[in-house]
């Protein structure tokens, strides 16, 4: 009976594990994009359509979560509740603004909502983690 919760404690601590490096990547994407963005650099093509606002906007936006996805990583990696909490709201909130900008970017947008979808199952789907 001991071994059933162990291993169950260990497929979500290996849940949380991935989740951390997925929102460190992600964050680290997010701020790639935002400075660039931010920057106007020439890998931007010109004259997108955004939902909102425009370019420099969505990079000061993105350069926000990918700085909360930093803090959520580091925060996760030394077993703190907050870095669940806060890489739950950064991946959702990272997840908006990948959908926001899809008439812009669809491939880059889809690729990040993915990953975003990713950890906010690994970081609310692994319960038995935290009981343990």
């Amino acid at each position: 009976m001991a071994t059933a919760s162990a291993g169950r404690s260990e497929s979500g601590g290996g849940w949380l594990v991935f989740a951390g490096i997925m929102v460190m990547l992600v964050g680290v994407l997010n701020v790639i994009y935002g400075i660039a963005a931010i920057d106007k650099a020439g890998f931007f093509i010109a004259d997108q359509k955004y939902i909102f606002s425009d370019l420099q906007t969505w990079g000061w936006v993105t350069l926000a979560i990918g700085i909360g996805q930093f803090f959520a990583a580091f925060s996760l990696w030394q077993g703190g509740t907050y870095g669940r909490i806060v890489g739950i709201v950064m991946a959702v909130a990272s997840a908006i603004a990948a959908l926001l900008s899809i008439p812009a970017y669809p491939f880059w947008s889809l690729a990040v909502f993915t990953i975003d979808i990713l950890i906010i199952f690994g970081l609310a789907g692994s319960r038995d983690a935290q009981n343990a």
